[in-house]
């Protein structure tokens, strides 16, 4: 039995999750998580134990110098809570770190230990996938859940996929198995921009999941970044002929699809978060619980990250389709046939996944997708996804 010491009772509490690798391209997913801990100022209550879930010469820890004392961070998991305000205050629960490399049965019910200590009534796991989405255009984000009842309740997607799977989708099927009601929102990131960070499908994420939750989340500077990384995509797309003449295919075939963006479903959600956006005290909580600027400096280092998105990095060049070939028009990119990503050194500096890309290593006995190198920070195409372009589990 786990027992939390200094953790205040929640209220309503709600388990957000990511995890860097496989199914987080663009880092996504998980800078949504260390977005939601650095402006709601959380607070890291534990920390799952290293060495029994990560190789290290797969995830090397790191040293640093702290005010001139050498300290080491290990490659784990996080748990941090947030109290939320307003007249509906609602807590979060965050969990973010890296898919581990082993025991991913025994690493999920660890998770699941926190969350039915802490009365979680949802978990909603991040992830994000490569796909062939225009960066031009929104972010094709998607909901899946295994629970048929919840996928009526909620309006999404009830997953039918078969197939390899990653930590996303074996920690919703545990969920699911215990009885925890547990959703997955997916993000299509652009193939040949794969690079992170990408602020555009983090904001679009954190505007599901604000839609999901029902509560106002503050964006802060992402809004502004989104925007300074698509103006940095466009010019160095408009560089290269190829790489523009490839974006512009991809844009007729999703403007020719049934956009989710102009239903009328849409149209009535985006005028929900106008108008919490509108709302008065729907901030941050105070009192017992509330991090301060002294929390875990090691999380706090890792979750913090730029103000400013770097100059994105020159796309990759797309594979010129063959006579009659055009992307697939009819939904947004379908990971079920997608690529695994391969991870790159500790450092994320990991290869980018191009169109057609595979996981780099075997399946693990475990169930793991097999490593190639070290922690990986930009995922590629994760095969468990639902049909329409999200992913599962």
């Amino acid at each position: 039995m786990i027992e939390l010491e200094g953790v205040p009772e929640l209220v309503d509490p709600v388990m957000v999750a990511a995890f860097e690798g496989w199914n987080d391209a663009g880092d996504a997913a998980s800078t949504a998580v260390a977005h939601l801990h650095r402006e709601w100022k959380g607070e890291v209550f534990a920390a799952l134990d290293a060495e029994d879930y990560y190789d290290f010469q797969v995830n090397r820890p790191t040293v640093f110098l702290e005010n001139g004392v050498r300290k080491i961070t290990w490659p784990t998991t996080r748990l941090s809570v947030v109290r939320v305000g307003g007249d509906k205050p609602r807590d979060l629960v965050l969990v973010r770190g890296i898919e581990p490399s082993m025991r991913w049965r025994s690493f999920c019910n660890e998770l699941l230990a926190f969350a039915h200590e802490l009365g979680v009534e949802m978990v909603v796991i991040l992830g994000a996938l490569l796909g062939d989405t225009p960066h031009t255009r929104p972010v094709p984000v998607s909901g899946v859940t295994s629970d048929p009842d919840l996928a009526r309740t909620m309006d999404l997607e009830e997953t039918r996929y078969e197939g390899p799977t990653g930590i996303v989708g074996i920690l919703q099927e545990a969920c699911t198995h215990a009885g925890v009601p547990a959703v997955s929102l997916w993000a299509a990131v652009p193939h040949y921009v794969s690079q992170p960070p990408n602020p555009k499908a983090t904001l679009a994420l954190l505007n599901r999941l604000e839609d999901l939750i029902g509560m106002r989340v503050p964006l802060g500077e992402l809004p502004e970044d989104a925007r300074a990384w698509q103006v940095g995509v466009d010019q160095l797309a408009a560089e290269d002929s190829e790489v523009a003449e490839y974006v512009q295919t991809l844009e007729e075939a999703r403007d020719t699809a049934e956009l989710p963006e102009a239903s009328g479903e849409a149209i009535a959600r985006e005028f929900e978060r106008y108008l919490r956006r509108r709302e008065p005290g729907t901030g941050p909580g105070s009192g017992p619980g509330v991090a301060t600027d002294g929390g875990d400096s090691a999380f706090l280092r890792e979750a913090g990250g730029r103000t400013r998105p770097p100059k994105p990095e020159k796309p990759e060049k797309p594979e010129r389709p063959g006579p009659g070939a055009v992307p697939d028009a009819e939904s947004a990119p379908d990971p079920h046939a997608g690529d695994g990503g391969g991870g790159g050194p500790a450092d994320g500096n990991g290869p980018a996944d191009g169109p057609g890309g595979a996981p780099e290593g075997p399946e693990t006995t475990d169930g793991s997708p097999g490593a190639s190198g070290g922690t990986e920070s930009s995922g590629a195409v994760p095969p468990d996804a639902p049909d329409g372009g999200s992913e599962e589990k």
